[in-house]
């Protein structure tokens, strides 16, 4: 019974988040045409557990089939700026017993489930979004691609970043070089902007995502905050230094993105439900190009550690983590790894074009539809 209960409860999850992702792509869906599709599903789903649920044979009344009395709902919703739509399904399935649970009077047993799914389509998927970037000292290294801009620069690199600061004509000062490299911050600016612009596309009115930025290096920066659209954001992530400097702590900027988001704080829903957007999801886009190490030198376990927690508590809040470890080292790629929310969350470019396509992947990712289970 348990077994067979879970299988059902599975396969109509299954079948009502297919059935609003379907109805969120083709509104044209009358209300008959998605409940049958996700009855549909439902039922090919539970065969692969119970295959006599699932027979198709052609002399098959319709009150023979044990998931035909399914019963269904589907909710449209039309905000101002938003769109929602709604799946319900509350199959039942009567299952036989076996002899010796027949001594006890129990012939059969009827197991009922209830499913909910909603979608939002992706014209209208609102989203409240927080990015912690890295601004460390090693953000200022080269990347491999040529600044064709300039004739020559500094190039910094990890074997030459200790003179950094000595002057011209003493021992140690570091020369303009030729060519010029693209510096790690630089790209992220780049990679950061295409990102932004794929939000703009989503939402050129600014009525359905809102953006909210820090920085870190061994302490975090004044965050710019949550605002609608991204301009806040953008303005905050291009003045960002383009020489930056200190080691690496995300743990505060996390924290500083989770508490913006997290449920029992109602700012962000509060400020959607103002302009009309039944639904939203929530992002942190976390981004490194190092490893934990404080102010020195040396991974640090502590801050590590400090920075899981935060991702952890993220999840588990339901915030979905997208991270970026961008030319990290070997702790720098596990730390994101485990902190991202799922495999596909999870960016790991060797260089600037693979990062401004990473970011831009992201964009994508969060301005298209976002389809959960609520039940």
């Amino acid at each position: 019974m348990v077994q067979i209960r879970a299988a059902l409860q599975e396969s109509a999850d299954s079948a009502v988040l297919s059935a609003a992702n379907a109805l969120a792509r083709d509104e044209a869906m009358t209300d008959q045409e998605v409940l049958e599709f996700a009855r549909k599903f439902m039922k090919a789903q539970f065969a692969n557990v119970v295959p006599s649920a699932g027979s198709d044979e052609s002399d098959e009344a319709a009150e023979e089939d044990p998931l035909a009395g399914a019963v269904g709902n589907v909710e449209r919703e039309l905000g101002q700026s938003g769109k929602s739509v709604e799946v319900t399904l509350s199959p039942s399935y009567t299952m036989p017993t076996n002899g010796m649970t027949a001594l006890l009077g129990w012939k059969e047993v009827t197991l009922s489930v209830t499913a909910t799914a909603q979608s939002t389509p992706e014209s209208g998927a609102a989203v409240s979004m927080y990015v912690v970037l890295d601004r460390s000292g090693s953000m200022s290294f080269v990347t491999d691609t040529v600044d064709t801009s300039v004739s020559s620069c500094v190039n910094y690199t990890s074997s030459n970043w200790a003179y950094k600061d000595v002057k011209p004509g003493k021992s140690g000062y570091i020369k303009p070089t030729k060519p010029c490299y693209v510096k790690k911050i630089q790209a992220l600016k780049t990679a950061s902007a295409v990102m932004m612009n794929e939000l703009v596309k989503a939402d050129p009115e600014g009525d359905l995502i809102r953006v909210g930025a820090v920085s870190y290096n061994d302490s975090t920066q004044s965050p710019s905050g949550m605002a609608w659209g991204v301009t806040t954001a953008t303005n905050y992530i291009t003045a960002l230094p383009s020489v930056p400097t200190g080691g690496t702590n995300a743990s505060g900027g996390m924290k500083l993105a989770y508490d913006a988001l997290y449920k029992e704080n109602k700012t962000e829903e509060n400020a959607h439900a103002a302009k009309r957007n039944s639904s939203f999801t929530r992002y942190i886009v976390l981004m490194t190009d190092g490893e934990m190490t404080g102010s020195s030198s040396s991974w640090n376990k502590s801050i590590d550690d400090a920075v899981r927690a935060q991702c952890n508590a993220a999840k588990e809040d339901g915030i979905q983590v997208f991270t970026v470890a961008f030319m990290a080292p070997q702790k720098g790629q596990e730390l994101l790894s485990y902190c991202a929310t799922s495999p596909d969350h999870y960016k790991a470019p060797t260089d600037m074009a693979g990062l401004v396509a990473a970011f831009g992947e992201i964009g994508k990712a969060a301005a298209a539809a976002s389809t959960r289970l609520t039940n």
